[in-house]
């Protein structure tokens, strides 16, 4: 009897109304909260809450509206955003092309692991406590690569 590899864990992510979502495959790259003035505006709160998954381990359900802004590598980054709701759910950057940043809150889910890595602390709200063990920046990571290149 031949025994299967056990298939790779997918979530789901999706908008307030449902209209856009996404599943992804396996385990994100890295996870970060950023308190850059950029996703303050986009998230709506203090920091964002991030998951960087490879692009080709994302399925896309649901048309999307874009706005495309200049990131802090002097690159387009793309926030990928539902036409009914308004709910920013993915973001494309050109730094990292094969990556596809997605807001961690949109995959309703307490038990997804937590952040390793806290950017633009320049930013950072007086009040807000960052979890012991968390590496911190005061701006973007040294080598400006939020994510591993596999």
């Amino acid at each position: 009897m031949m025994i299967e590899p056990e298939k790779s864990k997918t979530r789901t992510a999706s908008c307030q109304c449902g209209t856009l979502s996404l599943v992804a495959a396996g385990e994100p790259d890295v996870i970060n909260i950023c308190h850059c003035a950029f996703c303050q505006r986009r998230s709506g709160s203090v920091f964002s809450c991030n998951a960087y998954f490879l692009a080709s381990a994302i399925d896309v359900s649901g048309t999307s509206r874009s706005f495309t802004r200049v990131g802090s590598s002097g690159r387009p980054l793309r926030n990928h955003f539902c036409p009914e709701c308004g709910t920013t759910l993915f973001w494309r950057a050109d730094l990292r092309p094969n990556h596809m940043g997605v807001a961690v809150g949109a995959f309703n889910d307490p038990s997804f692991a937590p952040p390793s890595v806290s950017l633009w602390e320049s930013s950072i709200y007086a009040w807000v406590g960052i979890p012991a063990g968390i590496c911190r920046f005061t701006h973007a990571l040294p080598s400006t690569r939020p994510t591993k290149e596999r």
